[in-house]
């Protein structure tokens, strides 16, 4: 496996997978971004130059400087085209099924040599690296959202990650100016394992009736000093996307306290998953 890293391939381009795609190219790596249909992959590198556009407006990036980040990502609606990449990372909805399947299929399109990262917040690599050839070189690079603003990157070894994996991963993450630490591939790893409960209590208090959702982000704000309510932290995440962490580390842990809260399943059955969807816990434009 060689250690030099020149094409970045990112398999899924929606707000996962275009924010990786960016600190990709503003690291100056080329990038191929790639969806089931290349429309949906240039909707991604659309979202990423209208966020650059308005660095461009405030004075924080040159004009010049976008127009290259941009030049760099290239798009596909085929997997086939990561042969051409150095380093390949799944960034496709928090399912377990559908991601094991993309393992299948991006273990066929990568060239053998090829690291295959996967930005899950909890299912299991070791899970996801035997789906594939070359399990060894299967690695968990969980980006925290939004990512080209999060500068911490959890890389998560599986059963089987090799040594040159492992190193190649933490210099990417480096390069990408994040700070990566290391964690077990245990479900959760560290910030949802910590994370997430503290949201579905925050759930269950407003499910119990103690308090409006504002009060209840008010009191983590000025009371805990969060930066963020945990209800508008939830809908920033996507709240189908927190319930789908909780499920796998109640399902996998077997523990009352990853148990999710019937008002989060309720708000997810009705569509409501947050920012994205226009409502979550709270309305959106």
């Amino acid at each position: 496996m060689s250690n030099v890293v020149e094409t970045v391939g990112i398999l899924g381009a929606g707000q996962m997978g275009s924010g990786i795609a960016e600190v990709a190219a503003q690291s100056g790596l080329a990038v191929v971004l790639v969806d089931v249909s290349r429309e949906l992959a240039e909707k991604g590198k659309n979202r990423i130059a209208a966020g650059l556009a308005k660095q461009v407006e405030r004075g924080k990036i040159e004009g010049a400087e976008r127009d290259a980040l941009i030049e760099r990502i290239r798009t596909a609606g085929d997997v086939g085209e990561l042969e051409r990449a150095d380093y390949v990372v799944e960034a496709a909805t928090e399912d377990q099924p559908l991601k094991q399947q993309l393992f299948r299929t991006i273990d066929r399109a990568a060239r053998p040599d090829v690291v295959l990262a996967t930005n899950t917040s909890s299912i299991s690599v070791t899970l996801l690296g035997a789906a594939t050839s070359r399990p060894e070189k299967v690695i968990g690079l969980h980006f925290m959202n939004p990512v080209p603003r999060m500068r911490l990157v959890e890389v998560v070894r599986g059963l089987t990650t090799d040594d040159q994996t492992f190193a190649v991963t933490l210099a990417l993450a480096e390069r990408f100016g994040k700070t990566p630490i290391t964690c077990r591939d245990i479900p959760g790893f560290i910030v949802n394992r910590v994370l997430l409960p503290l949201i579905n209590e925050a759930v269950y208090a407003l499910y119990e009736g103690l308090g409006t959702a504002q009060d209840i982000d008010q009191a983590a704000k000025l009371g805990l000093n969060h930066p963020m309510g945990p209800l508008e932290l939830a809908d920033l995440i996507g709240l189908d996307t927190c319930l789908a962490i909780l499920e796998v580390m109640h399902r996998e842990l077997g523990e009352d306290k990853y148990r999710p809260c019937p008002l989060l399943r309720q708000y997810v059955a009705a569509g409501w998953f947050g920012r994205k969807a226009g409502r979550g816990f709270y309305p959106y434009q």
